[in-house]
């Protein structure tokens, strides 16, 4: 296992506020203290809740059709194919990366370029394989032009989206890949060193952090630290459902 994770001999939705608007024209009365923005931010919560409760009714099919077609932010002017996700619908274990890259963007599936190579070896180095038991996702759909971290506008207009997604899976652990996927699903700006090794939660989920292979790619003395957060991952699900022994 260990050399499939290359570890020989030495081993490498932020719950986010709804995008701000900008300030209106239309001046107040002299008398008037009323921010306009507010005024607006409070005219525009309707829509976006509708269509928060639009996309949280979806079932597989609908959410799929839906999230292919949506132009709701702006990522979707450039994109080749909107990237949904991709594994077992009944998972136990969900990854979440950041975004789509360049390969994800051509093929419409998260993580097949060089990363998606390393995090397949991850998790055969834990005895799993991609889409049996294991659902892959992204924090945005849509690939951020030169393969940016999406924004926060960007991440709360696809934050419905992965949502749903785990709500439909109800996933038993949430391995957040990363710190922009780690930002988001547990709206928290602290570093991927501080919150490894711990088990978090979201919306009820367990949920554990550790780096993404991306960047792992880059840096691979942190590498060992991956491999750590896996066995922290196995020994986590072992604890939530039994009968499962941690690689050591």
């Amino acid at each position: 296992m260990l050399e499939e994770m290359d570890l020989t001999p030495v081993w490498r939705l932020r719950q986010s506020a709804a995008p701000d608007v900008e300030q209106a024209s239309v001046a107040a009365p002299p008398s008037s203290t009323a921010d306009p923005r507010s005024a607006i931010r409070e005219s525009r919560l309707p829509a976006i809740d509708d269509r928060r409760a639009e996309i949280m009714s979806l079932d597989w099919a609908q959410l799929k059709q839906r999230v292919a077609g949506c132009t709701d932010c702006p990522l979707h002017a450039k994109r080749n194919k909107a990237v949904f996700g991709v594994g077992d619908e009944n998972a136990d274990w969900l990854f979440v990366g950041e975004g789509p890259g360049a390969d994800e963007d051509a093929q419409g599936e998260p993580f097949v370029g060089q990363a998606g190579k390393l995090l397949d070896s991850m998790l055969a180095a834990i005895r799993l394989q991609r889409g049996q038991n294991v659902y892959i996702a992204n924090v945005v759909k849509c690939r951020p032009p030169g393969n940016r971290n999406p924004g926060p506008e960007e991440a709360a207009a696809c934050e419905p989206y992965l949502h749903r997604q785990i709500d439909l899976i109800r996933p038993k652990l949430i391995v957040a890949l990363g710190k922009v996927a780690a930002a988001n699903l547990l709206a928290s700006d602290a570093s991927v060193a501080s919150m490894r090794g711990k088990v978090h939660e979201y919306r009820g989920t367990p949920l554990i952090v550790t780096y993404h292979p991306a960047y792992l790619l880059r840096t691979l003395q942190d590498k060992a630290k991956a491999w750590a957060d896996l066995c922290f991952a196995v020994r986590t699900m072992e604890g939530l459902r039994g009968g499962v022994n941690a690689p050591t």
